[in-house]
């Protein structure tokens, strides 16, 4: 291994231990912005821009157009399928919005009824610095509002030139996937002296619909379009850095084959500000940040298409502001005092225009969301005490005020007779208080004991709330067209909200006990039980039926509780000049979640899993052979039909060159073209709209896949 690589293996596991098990995916070209102090940011390009690391091994980055696939070897984390650049993060069975996910540190909220543009959909793989998913206990630092963890995704730093010196650097990148034919491109270009730094990134993504495993049909819904830049203008001046990012998105169409709908456009424009300084009496980090989203969804041709008498419109306007301040400050040599506030803006309008010629759809516009907001305002103090030299605590406290209302709704007629369920409903809410104010409290609790040098022992309390969403309380519509444009889960099911919903609250205990070769980092084994009872978890009950067989449900609070266990462990297997690096990489979770009240499983709740890795470093050679194990999901939700898929065994081989400048990654996904079906997947509507038969999403077939990737 290395010298470079084993630094970064250190920093990886570091990471790791620092916040309770989570896993930090870092680029290794991004590893001087991310971990250097800002005094002493380097002007080096770095050429090593196809790796990243993850717990030790270098791994190329992804093929994928999804953010979310560089944490796939996260401890506890997993994903459900959405749109191709869209999927939606789980960690240890808790999905979505119970995960705080944070991309440049904004807390971005799905602007959509079907959440088709969650917060990492927002940034392409490929300009992505540093990912860290932690599962479990979560400090308060990390955000409040959410009960499953945290994601945190940023951009690399501004870098910056020598004294007296311009720098000119940058990277282009294209990709090719056959299953689907996508292609990609992707660059960035800096320009910079001493004291000033400007750069530009843009990408680009698309694919058509994927074919299926075991020579499989074409998996309807699943083409998609998408376009990102931004410039960002860094200025830095001794132990002071400030950077101002502004950025476009635009996905002209995304494909969703568990939904009614597919999303026709999307554009989001952001800009952020981020300070980052050093003072005598320590730390100081601040950001602010505003963006706008235009979000369309209709049917595109998978689905019938739309036209100006066909489909369904669906319109959401969504703008979003926030500061976050954080500050670090020594108490002596054994003492650390952490302070912040937050506060995050999310105004919301979502309608549905009429439809031509339609007497379901018209004559009037559906204000589904009128004017709603969700205000959080957030403050936290932290403590950090190393008491011996291997024995370390941590203390937190956190309070989130969340304040939500919208305005009055409207059906789409208020005297039509197949709009009755919806007017009745429309009449009751307008009627009703829907201003709500959320007073939540967080505790977080950890010890670190380092009884040996190859032994470390973290275990903790988490107390986190979270409070509703603004669908979760103010989707109001009981008809049946209407309950089904709800839910960002994937089922099939239509989904009304309750305005009597409190915030859910879980308490976690988690333990990670991590063993490895203090001397040579020669392997590694990493074992995390964790266990959550979530008092007023929302979850769902049954109050209707659709037609198609599935059901209308609603939105309540019931306890429940999620236990599992997570574990990985790394080793090094040879090391010599005549063969180079060999090693090996293995990961595994189990979760088993319970609605208490239902004693239904909890819905996104991934089958046990693992992966076993093997890779070699020789030169300027990097070769690897993966083999992902999945179980048989038996444990389901049967309130929302969840399907039982069988398990499953997957087999990646994958290689990369690197001359000079250039990088050369070729791989292979599904080698033996395997037929399964996505454990969180939901429901193939997509494909159910062209066939009438309604089952589980199938996954990627064999795909052959190459990257070119050049430096300078």
């Amino acid at each position: 291994m290395t010298d470079h690589v084993r630094s970064l293996w250190i920093g990886a596991v570091a990471c790791g231990w620092a916040v309770a098990g989570g896993l930090a995916v870092v680029p290794a070209w991004a590893d001087q912005a991310v971990s250097a102090p800002i005094s002493s940011q380097s002007s080096s390009a770095g050429a090593a821009g196809e790796f990243i690391t993850v717990n030790g091994v270098r791994r190329p980055a992804g093929h994928s157009a999804d953010t979310s696939a560089l944490l796939s070897h996260a401890l506890g984390f997993s994903s459900y399928a959405a749109g191709g650049v869209s999927a939606l993060p789980v960690l240890n069975g808790m999905a979505d919005d119970r995960v705080a996910t944070f991309v440049d540190g904004m807390r971005i909220a799905s602007a959509c009824p079907n959440h088709m543009n969650p917060a990492m959909s927002y940034i392409d793989p490929d300009s992505v610095a540093s990912a860290i998913a932690t599962a479990g206990i979560t400090s308060v630092s990390q955000g409040g509002d959410s009960t499953g963890g945290t994601v945190s995704v940023e951009r690399r730093d501004p870098q910056f030139a020598k004294a007296g010196a311009l720098l000119v650097t940058g990277r282009l990148r294209g990709d090719y996937r056959s299953n689907g034919g996508g292609s990609g491109a992707s660059g960035s270009v800096t320009v910079a002296n001493d004291l000033l730094s400007l750069r530009y990134t843009g990408s680009y993504s698309h694919a058509s619909d994927y074919h299926a495993g075991g020579d499989g049909p074409r998996v309807r819904s699943t083409s998609y379009l998408s376009f990102n830049h931004a410039v960002t203008l860094g200025v830095h001046k001794d132990n002071h850095l400030l950077a101002l990012t502004v950025g476009q998105q635009d996905i002209p169409y995304e494909g969703f084959p568990n939904q009614y709908m597919d999303m026709t456009n999307n554009r989001s424009t952001f800009v952020n500000g981020k300070y980052k300084g050093d003072f005598d009496w320590g730390t100081l980090e601040a950001r602010g940040f505003w963006q706008r989203v235009d979000h369309v969804m209709d049917m595109m041709s998978d689905k019938g298409g739309h036209t100006a008498s066909t489909g369904m419109p669906m319109n959401t306007d969504a703008r979003t502001a926030g500061y976050a301040i954080k500050t670090t400050i020594p108490l002596g040599r054994r003492h650390e005092l952490g302070l912040g506030s937050s506060f995050d803006h999310n105004g919301l309008n979502d309608w549905w225009p009429p439809l031509a010629g339609s007497m379901m759809m018209g004559p009037n516009t559906y204000h589904n969301v009128n004017n709603g907001y969700r205000d959080r305002l957030g403050h936290y103090i932290e403590w950090k005490a190393q008491w011996l030299p291997r024995l370390s605590t941590e203390l937190g406290m956190r309070s989130d005020l969340v304040m939500m209302n919208t305005g009055p709704v409207a059906p789409y007629s208020w005297t039509g007779m197949m709009s009755m369920a919806d007017i009745m409903a429309a009449r009751r809410f307008n009627a009703a208080s829907r201003g709500r104010t959320d007073t939540n409290f967080d505790v977080t609790a950890l010890v670190r004991w380092h009884p040996l040098d190859s032994l470390m022992i973290e275990g903790g309390y988490a107390r986190k709330t979270r409070s509703p969403n603004l669908y979760e309380r103010y989707a109001w519509g009981r008809g049946a067209m209407a309950s089904s444009m709800i839910g960002w889960f994937g089922d099939g099911n239509g989904y009304v909200g309750n305005l009597d919903l409190t915030p859910e609250i879980a308490n976690t205990a988690s333990m990670t006990i991590t063993w490895h070769d203090p001397r040579d980092q020669a392997w590694l084994v990493k074992i995390q039980p964790y266990y959550t009872y979530t008092h007023r978890y929302i979850n769902v009950m049954r109050i209707g039926a659709l037609s198609n067989g599935l059901s209308q449900l609603q939105f309540v609070n019931h306890d429940a509780q999620s236990y599992g266990i997570n574990g990985s462990a790394f080793a090094r297997l040879w090391r010599s000049d005549a063969f180079g690096t060999g090693e090996v990489q293995a990961n595994l979770n189990w979760v088993r979640g319970q609605d208490l009240v239902t004693h239904s499983g909890l819905y996104h709740q991934m089958p046990t899993n693992g992966t076993i890795a093997l890779h070699e470093i020789y030169e300027n050679w990097t070769g690897r052979v993966e083999v992902t194990l999945v179980k048989a999901k038996d444990t389901v939700d049967w309130l929302r039909h969840e399907p039982r898929t069988p398990g499953y065994a997957l087999l990646e081989l994958g290689g990369s060159y690197r001359w000079r400048n250039l990088t050369l990654d070729a791989s292979i996904d599904n080698v033996l073209d395997q037929k399964y079906d996505l454990p969180l997947g939901g429901l193939s509507l997509g494909d159910y709209k062209a066939t009438g038969v309604l089952g589980a999403l199938p996954g990627l077939g064999r795909s052959y896949n190459l990257s070119l990737t050049a430096t300078f």
